[in-house]
């Protein structure tokens, strides 16, 4: 039954709940030896938006946070694969889970959007929702 959990997806964020939620990621791909896939989707700003550069979401910010938690896994001697994306948050993880065919997805209680708006607990809801597969959430 060591299979289980061949595939985790693992969406990462600036947040203190994807840090706090990655010692979990650590022992489920270590117990299970899954292979880890780290997410970090970039919302799209609206049309009408104003182009105000943010720099929390630039690609250089985006690259830096993916290549950390790399980095972090890779201390605890485990290989990891980044993808980042652009999109509304719950749907893009759940694609993802789907393309990658991901048998759990694991992310903090808060979080996922890298931007003020994004952050709130309906990303974790709607992902909940719209799963393909089991999802952990870290509190």
């Amino acid at each position: 039954m060591t299979e289980i959990f061949k595939t985790v997806l693992f969406p990462i964020d600036q947040s203190r709940e994807t840090r706090e939620a990655a010692d979990v990621v650590t022992n489920v791909v270590k117990k299970y030896s899954s292979r880890l896939v780290l997410l970090s989707v970039v919302e799209e700003a609206p049309p009408d938006a104003p182009s105000a550069d943010d720099p929390m979401v630039s690609p250089e910010v985006v690259a830096k946070l993916l290549e950390n938690a790399q980095a972090l896994f890779s201390g605890q001697g485990i290989q990891s694969e980044i993808l980042e994306r652009r999109g509304k948050p719950a749907f893009t993880i759940c694609d993802v889970a789907d393309e990658i065919g991901a048998d759990l997805i694991i992310m903090g209680c808060r979080g996922l959007g890298l931007t003020e708006e994004g952050a709130d607990d309906s990303v974790t809801t709607r992902v909940i929702n719209l799963s393909p597969c089991p999802v952990l959430i870290v509190p």
